[in-house]
């Protein structure tokens, strides 16, 4: 083979001579990619007549595509970007073995899977090392080693064909001994001592120290190109319930990062209707799955065609939504070698295009506010009690309970999710039904414990439509350990994200009209009340409005109570936690078997030998006595009912309201 090389509209093009009478033309060949220039593979196009001719015969167009191969910020600018697709899924690993240890126990295998994509037109290839910052997090042995082979793989596989190799991280962990930042700071930096220009920050679920790292990495290579990629459900939240056009808008405002955009869970139809919706002044990317995964006993199969996943991207590049694509999860060469063939048909873009900004239909105006908020929100102290729903499924008796703690006075009525992990009727449909009857202002609590992104999504939504405008998050006590092998915690979020979730699903484009309340839980009782306070502050920052604390029952607590008004200022709402304590053995569980709850020494001791109605008197006399005590601290009590004794709560709210409210 001769080749001879020379320039058409301004692109470094290559002709294929049959007949070679020296080696002049391949050494020119060889030093056109010394200088970094790239010649892009593709089908054969009798138009152009630019050809070259690989060493297995096969012609490919170059001409107009040539381009600068250390440049991907010019090559974006005149043609959308074709990544690969799915290693993980695509190279077979043994059942629990990473894919990334392939890199040293099977670099031949690694290889072939980057050159397949490469012969299916990918202009870029990631490297095998998505598990990276999820091993460097748990301090794996020998995850540098990993990187540097599946670094040298990718550039080997791509050097031939003149492909970009961008670092491929996954998500990191976040966690207070470990910051995510940290860790996507160490794996990027590893991988630009080895020379990498391109990275890809790929399947997050929040943007927890990404754009910290980005920031680190850019000062050090200022010239590196960084790509950002989260993962969302169809309907635009990750699964820690962080919405697309949220994290899209922070990383197009940061300043620090290239190239945005979304990839995995999603299948192709549903990831363009969502890259339709957004709206960056960076470029976008897309990278589906296959398809939804049909999973058998044995193995995970995606069953979308590649014509399809085709049809569907090509759209978006041809109306100039998206310049980089590709597929994740699924996705093979033949995925690949069909976007290529539709892409390749398109004519050539400028600039790319902003996607549009859909205009909502005009809606009635929703209350956002029920009797309970505007009482808040004007000043005035409330009073909110907690009722535990029944655990049975007749509701006659908790009705006629609530509906006479209603006529006392009370606010708001509170609804424990399972408390201490044991099953009740469910507290969303128990607030929706008093909220239905008695007109009564309710407060559902919702654990992380028992429901992922969708079970909570659609109570959230159901809840609105009642006309339920608040919700206590709160984490949740753990099943005990005797019966997790058959009933397991779910902890999708925690509470903070689940607060951030909920008041996500408010604004344009989205599920509710307005927001809905967040409270969250206080523990003044916490053996490290620093910390509990820190993690207070941290809730107000995603989304809740204030808290309910646990019960005050020592003057420890009312010195905490304290210092939470004086660190967190009017920003938060705070109810006071009131809870009688009805004699001694109660005091006694209470302090050794409740979490979160400490009785004082003194106050179990004054107890000692008092019958029922004896203990009630006591237990109001100290209730009203902590109330008092807490009063210039807090917004409001939030009234916890000892074994349903309904009659005595009538009595406490009578005197708080006649006897502590009126006093003040």
């Amino acid at each position: 083979m001769r080749c001879k090389i020379g320039l058409q509209d301004g692109f470094p093009t290559a002709f294929a001579v049959k007949e070679p009478k020296d080696m002049d033309g391949l050494c020119s060949f060889i030093d056109l990619i010394k200088c970094q220039v790239t010649l892009h593979r593709h089908k054969p196009d009798a138009k152009a007549g630019q050809k070259w001719v690989t060493d297995n015969g096969k012609a490919s167009e170059i001409g107009k595509r040539g381009f600068y191969m250390n440049d991907i910020r010019e090559f974006l600018s005149r043609r959308p970007l074709l990544f690969d697709g799915g290693m993980g899924t695509y190279y077979k690993a043994a059942p629990g073995i990473e894919c990334e240890r392939a890199n040293q126990t099977d670099p031949a295998g690694v290889q072939a899977v980057h050159r397949e994509y490469l012969e299916a037109g990918a202009d870029a290839i990631k490297t095998n090392t998505f598990g990276l910052p999820r091993m460097a997090a748990a301090h794996t042995p020998g995850w540098e080693a990993l990187a540097e082979a599946g670094w040298k793989l990718a550039e080997a596989a791509a050097a031939p064909a003149g492909a970009f190799v961008f670092a491929d991280l996954g998500p990191a962990p976040e966690t207070e001994a470990l910051p995510a930042a940290q860790v996507y700071t160490a794996v990027a930096e590893q991988f630009r001592k080895l020379g990498a220009k391109n990275f890809l920050f790929e399947t997050l679920s929040s943007d927890a120290g990404i754009l910290e790292a980005v920031r680190t990495l850019k000062a050090a290579e200022p010239d590196a190109f960084v790509l950002v990629s989260f993962a969302v459900l169809p309907d635009g939240y990750t699964r820690e319930g962080l919405y697309c056009k949220d994290l899209v808008r922070r990383m197009s405002e940061s300043g620090c990062v290239d190239a945005v955009g979304l990839n995995c869970v999603s299948a192709p139809g549903a990831m363009r209707t969502l890259a339709r919706s957004l709206s960056s002044a960076l470029p976008l990317s897309v990278m589906p799955n296959a398809g939804y995964p049909v999973v058998t006993r044995t193995q995970v199969r995606y069953q979308g065609k590649p014509e399809y996943f085709a049809q569907e991207l090509s759209g978006l590049a041809a109306d100039g939504v998206v310049r980089i694509l590709g597929g994740c999860c699924g996705t093979t060469p033949a995925h690949i070698a069909a976007l290529r063939a539709a892409l390749d048909a398109l004519p050539e873009t400028a600039a790319p295009a902003r996607a549009k900004e859909f205009s909502t239909p005009e809606t009635k105006p929703v209350e956002n506010e029920d009797a309970f908020l505007r009482k808040l929100n004007a000043g005035e102290k409330v009073i909110a009690i907690e009722l535990d729903s029944p655990r049975n499924a007749d509701l006659t008796g908790y009705l006629e309970g609530a509906r006479k703690l209603q006529a006392a006075g009370a606010d708001l009525l509170t609804i424990a999710d399972c408390p201490i992990a044991q099953a009740r009727m469910d507290s969303s449909l128990v607030a929706c039904r008093v909220h239905r009857e008695l007109g009564m202002c309710t407060l559902p609590h919702m654990t992380c414990r028992d429901r992922n992104l969708n079970a909570t999504k659609a109570l959230l939504l159901g809840l609105y439509a009642e006309g339920v405008r608040e919700v206590l998050a709160i984490t949740g006590d753990p099943i005990p350990t005797a019966e997790r092998d058959e009933v397991k915690n779910v902890y999708q979020f925690n509470s903070r994200k689940l607060a951030q979730y909920i008041v996500s699903l408010a604004g344009e484009d989205r599920e509710m009209p307005t927001p809905m309340t967040v409270f969250g839980a206080l523990n003044l009782n916490a053996r490290n009340f620093d910390v509990e306070l820190r993690r207070a502050g941290e809730k107000l920052e995603n989304g809740m409005s204030g808290f309910l604390t646990q019960p005050v029952l020592s003057e420890q607590a009312v010195e905490n109570l304290r210092r939470t008004r004086e660190t967190l200022g009017s920003r938060a709402k705070i109810l006071a936690g009131i809870m009688p304590v009805v004699s001694q053995r109660n005091a006694i569980f209470m302090e050794n078997e409740i979490n979160g709850i400490h009785v004082d020494e003194e106050v179990i001791q004054k107890f000692a030998g008092l019958d029922r109605a004896g203990g009630e008197e006591l237990g109001l006399a100290i209730s009203l006595e902590m109330a008092r005590k807490a009063l210039p601290y807090a917004d409001g009590f939030y009234l916890m009912t000892p074994f349903n004794r309904v009659a005595l709560m009538e009595r406490l709210i009578a005197q708080l309201r006649t006897e502590v409210l009126q006093e003040s």
